[in-house]
């Protein structure tokens, strides 16, 4: 079974090139899309680790010229992914988010909130809700947010008192983490650096259909949306699965006692929050002023690294943010190989047929519930955002109009961080959530149902006022 695994990739891709070539594509298209769904089963299955699936997979493409015959081309196109503006955005982004790690200033603002929100179980649902939300915009990883960051804080509350995963879990740890993991499903959708793959649709849709998509856009859209989701979220769990202990005095006791050992706010803390607001202003009025996303994060970055908030050293050894860089590198070349081998319109043209009459409106909610209802056969974001947006894109083409296919793209786009809600392996900070056993997976299960039709059904209402 393990070597069966191992090489489920490579046997995926062999067999289907062996297929005859549909009719209507290129045996070279076809080779491509071989080579490109042995991708995809590689990033769910993870044999070895997915960037080295990714960067395989291009190294192979480019070797047998299958996007262009021209061997300096081919090069280019392998490398292309490498230069790409968003993939240093979300290099750097991380980086920005390790700086919170390491200076503590994000332990430090979780423990703020649990002192001032947490009298009572409600309270602490929120506060470690909010915990994520100060936090997203600056961190594009939300298992290094979530699972990283507010996790450590919150797994110190439940057993204060006495509810732990295999003794009383419903007086409140069950209802905490699945609040916490609820509420980082909605900021991974509310902002677009609090999801690396949010970044990745947006460029896969800038080279597909050339729409753009700023920082300022993605928030004038989504936040009218999932602010109010995102206050009800607590409240939500707090009434669909409730806690059976409802005050909780010691919490706020506990946080105040972890913030005295902490000491007082230290001078690279404070360092640390001017510049996640200088890189937030300069996000937000970079257009204003002429600076692009991407080099206002790297300017932040250089900053930090020259204060020493963060060292070069750490710079040079994230693993994390060298691994996403090259991961997410060969995944944007990838998707851009399938429009160049004419793969893109061969399916597009070929799905599309199905939708030819229907209305506008019907189409593009129908795209929404698809690709959402479609994570259920995705154990990373990532690669249900390769594997599936560029085919999206690809149906919507001939049966919207070009003003609505923008449109229809950021509604997908959109949709990547709260489609987290429906499986205990959906994203990221899922598996350690889950994996703490405050709540069976039945009952996962379950509530990924509830709240993944809440959530779904926001999607489609902001989808029809965006239309």
């Amino acid at each position: 079974m393990h070597i069966l695994k191992k090489f489920s990739p490579i046997i995926v891709a062999v067999v289907l090139a062996l297929l005859p070539t549909p009719e209507g594509l290129s045996a070279n298209g076809w080779y491509f899309l071989s080579i490109f769904v042995g991708v995809i089963v590689g990033l769910i299955v993870e044999p070895v680790p997915a960037a080295l699936v990714g960067l395989t997979g291009v190294s192979v493409v480019a070797v047998l010229r299958l996007v262009d015959p021209k061997a300096a081309a081919s090069r280019d196109w392998a490398l292309s992914g490498f230069s790409n503006s968003v993939i240093w955005l979300i290099f750097a982004a991380f980086m920005i988010a390790l700086g919170y790690q390491k200076t503590g200033l994000g332990r430090r603002i979780s423990l703020l909130l649990v002192k001032h929100l947490g009298k009572n179980t409600l309270g602490l649902g929120y506060a470690v809700a909010f915990s994520d939300a100060v936090l997203s915009p600056f961190m594009p990883s939300n298992t290094a947010r979530s699972a990283g960051t507010i996790y450590p804080v919150a797994s110190n509350i439940p057993p204060m008192f006495d509810s732990l995963p295999d003794k009383e879990p419903r007086k409140m740890g069950a209802y905490l983490y699945w609040t916490a993991f609820a509420a980082t499903c909605v900021t991974s959708s509310m902002f677009l650096t609090a999801l690396a793959p949010n970044l990745l649709a947006l460029d896969i849709i800038n080279k597909t259909i050339k729409v753009s998509v700023s920082w300022n856009q993605w928030a004038a859209v989504m936040l009218p949306a999932m602010i109010p989701l995102f206050l009800a979220t607590p409240l939500l769990a707090y009434i669909i699965y409730p806690p059976t202990l409802k005050k909780s005095p010691e919490a706020p006791a506990w946080a105040a006692d972890e913030l005295r050992k902490m000491g007082s706010i230290s001078t690279k803390e404070l360092l640390m929050l001017f510049y996640a607001i200088l890189a937030l202003l300069l996000w937000i009025f970079g257009d204003k002023v002429s600076v692009d996303s991407t080099t206002a994060a790297i300017f932040v970055l250089s900053l930090m690294v020259l204060t020493r908030v963060i060292s070069w050293e750490d710079v040079i050894t994230n693993k994390a943010a060298w691994n996403v860089l090259t991961w997410f590198a060969t995944l944007v070349a990838m998707a851009a190989g399938l429009k160049k081998a004419g793969v893109l319109d061969w399916l597009g043209k070929l799905v599309s047929a199905y939708l030819q009459g229907s209305a506008p409106t019907t189409v593009a909610l129908l795209l929404v519930v698809l690709f959402f209802v479609l994570h259920y056969f995705f154990a990373s974001t990532t690669a249900h955002t390769t594997a599936l947006l560029p085919l999206f894109l690809a149906i919507a083409a001939p049966v919207l109009p070009v003003e609505m296919q923008g449109k229809v793209a950021l509604m997908l786009a959109a949709s990547l961080g709260v489609m987290g809600i429906i499986t205990p392996y959906a994203t990221g900070p899922a598996p350690i959530w889950y994996g703490a056993g405050y709540i069976s997976q039945a009952r996962w299960w379950f509530l990924g149902l509830v709240f993944g039709g809440i959530y779904l059904a926001g999607m489609l209402g902001l989808t029809m006022v965006y239309m």
